[in-house]
């Protein structure tokens, strides 16, 4: 990679990191409603999954969905039917100050990690910074320096959410104003499946 596209590139991977989407909505309502050391596996979760996405999508992954166009179909339906449930069940979450809050866990590494693969957003997010600051024929150490980029700002990025959701606490005093909270973020991220169905 030439070192007058890093500039770029790294404003790009924090600009696509820090707007709204899936993930940031999803870890803005995990640090209000799990705290910020709670929300902790959800964060990494989210970043080293996207940033092994993009590592193997630059491995030349993408020309599997290019040969199989059925698994765009899969993909694009089946994260939109995992999203709505994601929504479904924020809507419904517990405030901290309940014991049900309390008993219930947070999105762990494991899930975060996998939901990248069916998440509309990153896989604009990917496809656009390969295609457009790699260059023709890259190898495997552009894809690499490309998803370290990703998980180290993507990681800062995406811990501001949490953080913010964290700071939310203190203005979200009673149970209704969370659950209020939460309806409203459920909202939000049936919001995000627009530019995929549309």
């Amino acid at each position: 990679m030439s070192p007058e596209l890093l500039l770029p590139l790294c404003t790009f991977v924090a600009v696509s990191s820090i707007t709204p989407g899936p993930n940031n909505t999803m870890i803005l309502a995990s640090g209000l409603n799990y705290g910020f050391v709670r929300s902790l596996p959800h964060l990494f979760g989210i970043t080293c999954g996207f940033s092994f996405m993009i590592f193997a999508t630059g491995l030349g992954l993408h020309a599997v969905f290019e040969q199989v166009p059925m698994l765009q179909i899969i993909l694009k339906y089946g994260g939109a039917i995992y999203l709505l449930w994601l929504a479904w069940k924020l809507a419904h979450a517990a405030p901290m100050t309940t014991n049900e809050a309390a008993l219930s866990k947070p999105m762990g590494f494991w899930n975060a990690a996998a939901f990248q693969w069916i998440n509309p957003k990153a896989w604009v997010m990917s496809l656009t910074a390969l295609t457009t600051y790699l260059p023709q024929g890259f190898g495997a150490g552009d894809a690499g320096l490309l998803a370290g980029l990703f998980g180290v700002i993507g990681t800062f990025c995406v811990g501001c959410w949490a953080l913010f959701g964290v700071a939310m606490r203190r203005v979200l005093q009673n149970p209704r104003s969370v659950r209020i909270f939460n309806v409203v973020m459920a909202l939000a991220l049936v919001a995000t499946l627009y530019p995929l169905l549309a």
